[in-house]
């Protein structure tokens, strides 16, 4: 009776146990921070155990004028961002896809260093250097502390740190469409410019909105800049209000959350449009090799062109780094820059541990390691269920691993501290060094899933079939075959992880408990503190980090070095699945034992791998 019972019970696979523990850490990761703000924000007694007043808070609060303001503000400044990034970075891109720009390879490698550069550190380094007294006032003689501390100062600052995604777009997109009918209009007696106005342009125009698109959400999710500067200039947005509302006596959970939802569904609005733009299909121009793009020679006009991209250069990179460098290399502000103020006593103070910094640097690199493996595991294990498994319900897996692109740190960070201060969780993850870990996972966890999918979905199923043929299982074809398959484009971005993880601002000031500092909030903290040297010092250190880290990325990425010491793949198993491919063996045809033995006489006999026998059972 049991037995009948049994067989009739649907049969658990390696897969599906894997699929179940993944969805599982997936719903505590993602799921449960999003699920608390939903709920704080419906319910305002819902940190109380209360259910009554459901949605009593949204009426008083989105008709109150200090939110309305909120709101206005941060559309206001999302759209500004918008629109002088792509005054700036449309002609850039353009310039560098179409024309023979003067060393464009340099200047792409440049343009990636605002990205290496946080943009909290960025603000604090126009702070030094347009305030009064600051590093323009002492080399120029010019004050320009009154346009700094505004709205346009604000929006200067933020272009400087996303222009580089629209020009990205820009040049790559341009590069890839159009190129050959535009070459195709040119010689039908079109000249370049209307080549470029009625084939390239509107071609390239859905990458270029899906960039935008992307600059908005980076702007409105942004809290280092408008903490740092919207302070002093008064100018308030969503961000900066929900941090208010958790920092500030008295605290306001209910409107924290409201507020948190309300930028949450901004984001994700701009998130699913771009995703919109980029995965549809009416703006592919061709289906075989990309053409070469014909670059037009500029001619008399190559030296303005190398002078803009240069004071461009200059103003994105050059002084947020000079700014870092003179404010850890010299001993005091008011000294100047003069060869007298020269001293190393910022990093003297900083490696002697002055205010926990090497405390602090330990930290990060311990919880951006942390979460490098864990985001690494879970990716691995998404990427595969998502693009390999044949199970009812991945879907939903692809689902919550995407759902942090469209989720603001600040929100996250609000989300965890609402699900985890439960006094019922059995174990104790509030107010410990654990929250920042299941922050910085949470938030980066796209990247490993995204670049494990893109990986198997380049690998054939040959592979994995020629080691079920050999009799492995699910774990053992995972962890001998394409796992090792995997590991360049899963270190890539666990190393990316790592790199973003190091500097974040947002998470860390919200969730971290007493007693324990980042490389951030110590920065952050010196600021506060009347000691920019030694943040600044710290700042050099952790750019520093963060750009051999990318270096060291993208060799790693074009080159594909296997791992050293991983297990190799058994040799014979490239032979199992060449035979595979030929016979066309399909999955339910593996588990016959007479295909098995044919198939293995065939290949000269493959021994089964170590811990199977032949029929696919451990030993």
């Amino acid at each position: 009776m049991l037995a009948a019972i049994a067989s009739r019970l649907p049969r658990i696979t390696g897969a599906g146990v894997v699929m179940l523990l993944t969805a599982a850490a997936l719903l505590i990761l993602v799921g449960l921070p999003l699920l608390y703000v939903v709920l704080q924000a419906i319910f305002p007694g819902w940190s109380r155990g209360e259910l009554a007043g459901a949605f009593g808070l949204f009426v008083p609060l989105l008709s109150d004028p200090a939110l309305l303001g909120l709101l206005g503000n941060t559309l206001r400044l999302g759209v500004a961002v918008v629109v002088v990034c792509a005054l700036l970075a449309i002609p850039l891109g353009a310039l560098r896809a179409l024309a023979r720009v003067p060393g464009g390879g340099a200047w792409d490698l440049i343009f990636l260093i605002p990205f290496m550069i946080p943009p909290y550190i960025a603000a604090l380094s126009w702070m030094l250097t347009l305030q009064p007294r600051g590093y323009a006032e002492q080399l120029t003689g010019l004050s320009a502390s009154g346009f700094l501390f505004s709205f346009s100062g604000i929006v200067f600052v933020m272009v400087l740190n996303v222009f580089p995604v629209v020009y990205f777009a820009v040049s790559r997109t341009m590069m890839s469409v159009g190129g050959r009918y535009a070459s195709a209009a040119r010689v039908s007696g079109a000249g370049a410019w209307r080549a470029f106005w009625r084939i390239t342009l509107p071609l390239s125009t859905p990458g270029i909105a899906a960039s935008l698109l992307l600059v908005f959400a980076l702007t409105i999710e942004e809290f280092g800049t408008p903490a740092t500067l919207g302070a002093q200039a008064g100018y308030k947005v969503l961000v900066t209000g929900i941090h208010e509302r958790f920092s500030d006596w008295p605290i306001d959970i209910p409107g924290a959350a409201v507020l948190s939802l309300l930028l949450m569904m901004l984001a994700m609005a701009a998130f699913y449009l771009q995703h919109w733009l980029v995965t549809r299909r009416s703006f592919v121009s061709q289906t075989g090799k990309p053409a070469a793009v014909e670059r037009i020679e500029l001619g008399p006009w190559r030296w303005p062109v190398l002078a803009l991209f240069g004071l461009v250069g200059l103003v994105s990179v050059g002084v947020p780094l000079l700014a870092v460098l003179a404010t850890a290399f010299t001993g005091t502000l008011s000294g100047g820059l003069t060869p007298e103020n020269l001293s190393l006593r910022h990093f003297e103070a900083l490696f002697a541990n002055r205010g926990g910094a090497l405390q602090a640097l330990s930290t990060s690199l311990g919880l951006a390691i942390g979460a490098a493996l864990l985001t690494g595991v879970l990716g691995a294990l998404v990427g595969y269920l998502v693009v390999r498994a044949r199970l009812r319900g991945k879907g939903v897996l692809d689902l919550l691993s995407l759902l942090p692109n469209t989720m603001p740190g600040i929100v996250v960070a609000v989300g965890l501290i609402l699900a985890w201060n439960q006094s019922w969780w059995p174990i104790q993850v509030y107010n410990t060094g654990a929250m920042l870990l299941l922050a910085y996972a949470c938030l980066l966890l796209p990247y490993p899933v995204r670049y494990a999918s893109a990986a198997f979905r380049q690998m054939g199923e040959s592979l994995e079939a020629a080691a079920r043929v050999c009799g492995a299982g699910f774990f053992t074809a995972f962890r001998r075959i394409l796992l090792p398959a995997l590991a360049p484009s899963l270190i890539v971005s666990m190393l990316l992880v790592f790199a973003i993880a190091s500097r974040e601002l947002v998470a860390s000031l919200m969730v971290a408990p007493a007693g324990i500092r980042t490389v951030s909030t110590f920065v952050f903290g010196q600021f506060e503190q009347g000691s920019p040297g030694v943040g600044m010092a710290m700042s050099a250190v952790a750019i520093f980090t963060t750009t051999a880290l990318l270096v060291a990325l993208t060799v790693f990425s074009r080159k594909r070095l296997p791992i050293a010491g991983w297990p190799s793949m058994p040799s014979h198993l490239a032979g199992v699945a060449a035979a595979i491919d030929k016979q066309r063996i399909t999955r339910p045809a593996l588990g016959l034992g007479l295909q098995l033995g044919k198939l293995g006489r065939q290949l000269g006999g493959p021994e089964p791998l170590p811990g199977m026998n032949r029929t696919g059972r451990q030993r």
